[in-house]
């Protein structure tokens, strides 16, 4: 028998990191619902690499804007933004 289950919620949250002005990456933006399809909106837009990750998700959704990442997750956000830097150089794309 299946139950059920609310609709899933959309969630995004942006990070940015600059070594030389923070020792983590930070919270840049972050929402849910029509916020959040915007957020996707605008990076798909511009070429930013959308990775789907609902347990990061959920972490990451707790944090206050401009909030370093906690420590736990440094190991898979490395792995997303090591992606990233991929992509970039696979294509061609300058740092901003």
């Amino acid at each position: 028998m299946k139950k059920n289950l609310p609709p899933k919620r959309e969630q995004a949250v942006t990070l940015k990191y600059d070594p030389e002005v923070a020792g983590a990456p930070r919270v840049t933006a972050k929402g849910s619902g029509l916020i959040a399809r915007k957020i996707i909106e605008l990076a798909r837009k511009h070429n930013i690499p959308v990775k789907e990750d609902p347990d990061l998700m959920q972490i990451l959704s707790r944090l206050e804007l401009n909030q370093e990442i906690p420590s736990s997750v440094y190991r898979v956000v490395a792995e997303v933004l090591a992606f990233v830097y991929s992509l970039n150089q696979k294509y061609g794309m300058k740092k901003e």
